[in-house]
């Protein structure tokens, strides 16, 4: 009977490796764009020897040894048989009964086996979490370990987590290096529990890099989709994998290797190479499937494209398989369809019905989070009812995320619902108030705060703000004796982008990081001093601060992703730092020619922001760090940023001018919009003779903007100002209505500025100048003051906040 068994599993595994029958041409013509193992499961399953050997292998589990129980599981499921078939449950089942006494490798391999039926949830895997818990210190086989840790990610702890992480850098250095599927899986358990540790990822990164003439389209396309989920970046590996991609370009000329190219290759390529992997696609887009239509869909809105005729030859291939989706494509499709602002009115209302009936019968809370999300982003006269209704059943098991991604949603219906513009529904009311209320009691019983941050990490947005930031804070404080090494960077980061200064919280980020500087990653040291530059914050021990983290990252200068080197100079520089070797480095020949090779790679908007602060790290180092004799060669770039600018003159900017007229005697003793050396634009600028008379501009006869940037007026244009605020300019902040009730104050400031200065730069400083929860000024509005000083000019800064 044993050797029957046996025969049963040899037969299973000869025909799922080795194919025990012929296979005709149709079959691979049938079958191209299918994974190797794909394409012979159907002809498997109707061969006439499977049904015996299913019906033989259902009647003798009791009789298989603990590898052949699992081995048989693993191959049956490899057939797609389902999972309630007879025969895999009482596999399961029978597994179940052995597992405490299955050996790492079948229990490696009985935990995929449950992955493959959706229970990574199941008191069943509960259970090999807790053995892998006991047994890790033997586990000695890296693929058995990164099976493992896939399989039973959703339900590590903390503790567990680390040891993991531990055991597989452990387990790292002695893998063949030329194994590229060890380090994948370790950045999968990673992604999959959403969780950045730099350490291991860097090791993986060296075995890819490595590899990369091994790798082909579907491996670097997996790479770069897990790095873009973890928002790692590695400019060696994006640059190599560009380079690698484009190469294989002529050679994927099959659906599915050309999907995985056109996916990896088309953000980060060439508008050249981009119009010729659509011009591919084009010729490709009848043969995709509906993954494969799915995958370019998002490929083309991620870059953007405005090829009409291959997003209408995607668009029909989805229309015909929309049956095949799931719920979560579905939201992908219609996400990646609008914003594209591809035109099909008739589709996205098709799309609108089917992601209502998945609402409808949804339960899962981040499925009706994500379905409500991309539904509000769609046009629709009213809200049915069933739509409210479901969101409202599931809001209280929402995550802070989650929440604020339902007030997004709950707004713009709010907003688009014209029967009750005047009067909002008591629906939504309802429904806003179930919000508000879950959020505080989420944020009132939270406890640890790690997982906090993990919700925080993308809330923003008005409800937020208005509605839970008190609340956030409150609960941070609670925490504040949990911020250690491991987190400090993340909350530095949240406090940064939230804009709010806390005192208490900023002092624990230093102190922590003063003293555990040596356990935190050098490339962390950004995050952390972030919020301390742009907040422009000085904790009790500032300097302690400043120098660790110079000292912590400066061996490293090399290994930084040179965008991210820039902008940590950049946050430095603002806070008055420019550590020498820093400055150094990042000006040289060699780093700013690696900059603009991996700019071609970035992201359009992470492209520009890097471009543009490297402009702003180039004006300070010239203005304040003369002696590092570092040239400006931001001239040309600063011309065609002005030239796209918006040169026009608002009515209230045109009344503040007439204003500072009266003050100062004469339109023509004030100019607006100066452009000073370096690239700074002023709001107005007055100069005075050495007697202190004003001193009169140039008239000219028309409004125009000159070379260099500046406005000149023609005073015609003048004659209609009335002498009342215009229209809606109290909405544009105090300083307006300050400069409009205190003229002769204006004119008081003005004259103490000017008694030893004669150019006087006035700026009005609106919100994002400030803080938002105190009128606590910002780094940059400092560094902008301290850099108009060092032109010549005395600086007055009328604040929106000005209360004195």
């Amino acid at each position: 009977m044993m050797f029957r068994l046996r025969s049963v599993n040899s037969c299973l595994r000869r025909l799922l490796h080795g194919g025990a029958v012929t296979r005709d041409q149709v079959l691979e013509q049938l079958q191209k764009e299918r994974p190797e193992m794909l394409r012979t499961v159907d002809l498997i399953k109707s061969h006439q020897q499977f049904l015996t050997l299913r019906v033989l292998a259902e009647n003798k589990i009791d009789l298989m040894d603990d590898f052949m129980l699992i081995d048989i599981l693993y191959a049956f499921l490899r057939l797609n048989m389902e999972p309630h078939d007879s025969l895999i449950q009482q596999l399961v089942s029978e597994a179940w009964l052995r597992i405490d006494r299955f050996p790492m490798a079948s229990l490696s391999k009985f935990a995929v086996c449950l992955n493959d039926q959706h229970l990574q949830h199941s008191p069943l895997m509960g259970r090999i979490t807790s053995i892998v818990n006991e047994r890790l210190p033997t586990i000695d086989d890296a693929r058995i370990l990164t099976a493992l840790m896939i399989s039973v990610s959703s339900l590590v702890s903390p503790q567990l987590r680390d040891a993991l992480i531990s055991r597989a850098d452990h387990l790292l250095h002695t893998t063949d290096p030329s194994n590229y599927n060890i380090p994948r899986r370790m950045v999968q358990f990673l992604r999959n529990i959403k969780y950045i540790h730099r350490p291991l990822l860097e090791r993986c990164n060296e075995i890819f890099l490595r590899n990369i003439p091994r790798l082909d389209a579907e491996n670097l396309s997996i790479i770069l989709g897990l790095y873009q989920s973890l928002q790692f970046n590695n400019c060696d590996f994006r640059l190599a994998a560009k380079q690698k991609l484009t190469e294989l370009i002529d050679s994927s000329i099959d659906p599915f290797s050309f999907t995985k190219l056109f996916v990896a290759l088309a953000p980060m390529a060439t508008p050249e190479i981009r119009e010729r992997l659509e011009n591919t696609a084009l010729l490709l887009a009848d043969e995709l499937n509906a993954q494969q239509a799915l995958a370019v869909a998002e490929a083309l809105e991620e870059i953007q494209s405005r090829n009409l005729s291959l997003m209408n030859k995607i668009a029909s291939v989805i229309q015909r398989n929309l049956h095949l989706y799931k719920s979560v494509e579905v939201a992908r499709i219609t996400q990646a369809l609008f914003l594209l602002q591809y035109q099909n009115p008739e589709l996205f209302a098709t799309l609108r019905n089917i992601l209502i009936k998945f609402l409808e019968h949804s339960v899962f809370p981040y499925e009706v989070t994500m379905l409500t999300r991309v539904l509000s982003m769609l046009p629709c006269p009213r809200l049915e009812e069933a739509v409210v209704s479901r969101v409202d059943a599931v809001v209280e098991q929402c995550n802070l995320s989650e929440l604020n991604t339902i007030s997004f949603a709950v707004a713009k219906w709010v907003r688009n619902d014209q029967s009750y513009r005047h009067n909002t529904h008591s629906k939504y009311v309802r429904l806003l108030q179930t919000l508000n209320r879950c959020g505080h009691e989420r944020l009132q019983t939270a406890d640890r705060l790690d997982l906090l941050l993990d919700e925080l990490k993308y809330v923003s947005g008005e409800w937020f703000e208005e509605m839970l930031l008190d609340e956030t804070m409150i609960t941070l404080q609670r925490m504040i004796d949990q911020i250690n090494w491991t987190n400090v960077s993340e909350l530095a980061f949240f406090l940064t982008r939230i804009n709010h200064l806390s005192p208490p919280l900023m002092d624990r980020i230093a102190s922590v990081t003063v003293e555990h500087i040596h356990k935190i990653h050098y490339s962390a040291t950004y995050a952390t001093l972030l919020p301390f530059s742009v907040l422009n914050y000085d904790p009790p021990q500032v300097d302690e601060l400043y120098d660790a983290c110079i000292k912590r990252f400066t061996p490293h200068l090399s290994s930084f992703d040179p965008h991210l080197l820039v902008l940590l100079a950049y946050s430095l520089a603002v806070a008055d730092h420019f550590p020498e070797e820093l400055i150094r480095a990042i000006f040289s020949i060699d780093f700013l020619g690696k900059l603009d090779s991996q700019l071609e790679t970035l992201p359009d908007a992470l492209n520009m922001r890097t471009r543009l602060r490297l402009m702003e790290l180039n004006r300070a180092v010239c203005l304040e760090c003369p002696e590092y004799q570092v040239p400006w060669f931001h001239e040309r770039y600063c011309q065609q940023l002005h030239r796209k600018g918006n040169g026009s003159v608002s009515p209230v900017q045109q009344q503040i001018h007439k204003m500072l007229g009266e003050v100062l005697g004469g339109l023509n003793c004030v100019q607006m919009a100066v452009v000073t050396p370096y690239f700074y634009t002023i709001d107005f600028e007055c100069k005075l003779d050495k007697h202190l008379k004003p001193l009169s501009y140039i008239e000219p006869s028309t409004l125009q903007i000159s070379d260099r940037g500046k406005v000149h007026w023609d005073t015609s244009s003048l004659e209609n100002i009335r002498d009342e605020l215009p229209t809606g300019a109290q909405r544009y902040g105090d300083p307006y209505m300050y400069l409009y009730l205190h003229r002769s104050r204006i004119l008081s400031m003005l004259t103490s500025s000017l008694c030893l200065f004669l150019s006087v730069a006035v700026d009005f400083l609106d919100s994002k100048y400030f803080c938002k929860n105190t009128h606590h000024m910002k780094g940059e509005a400092l560094m902008r003051k301290r850099h108009l000083e060092i032109l010549g000019y005395r600086v007055v800064q009328v604040r929106q906040f000005y209360s004195g």
